[in-house]
């Protein structure tokens, strides 16, 4: 799949992106980030059981996953992980508002990241 995003796996790479304290928080979801090694854009998905039960917590995954296919290799910053977070109203809500969601979250990394630096 061309532009497709590598993706975070393992445990130790999700606990280091926690680490760095750097979210966004949307009605939808929450979007972590941290800066990588490597030069790609790498991404992983997460559903707690406040989600709701297997299928739903599945559902929601889905869904991020096609928005981070669908928007991380044009609005990602390259060497950066993100870690994104299904909320109960990731199943429910609309996909082009979750879209939006990912849309403003990304662009409120963006400006962290560059008034950190």
């Amino acid at each position: 799949m061309p532009g497709a995003v590598a993706r975070l796996k393992r445990r130790r790479e999700f606990l280091r992106v926690a680490a760095a304290r750097r979210k966004a928080v949307t009605p939808g979801m929450v979007v972590q980030a941290c800066d990588s090694d490597g030069d790609a854009t790498r991404v992983g998905f997460t559903a707690s059981r406040k989600v709701g039960n297997a299928v739903l917590r599945n559902h929601a995954r889905r869904r991020l996953k096609a928005l981070a296919e669908e928007l991380l290799p044009q609005r990602g910053l390259a060497s950066t992980d993100y870690v994104l977070i299904a909320r109960q109203a990731t199943v429910e809500r609309d996909f082009g508002d979750l879209r939006r969601d990912l849309e403003s979250a990304l662009d409120r990394l963006a400006r962290k990241r560059s008034e950190q630096t």
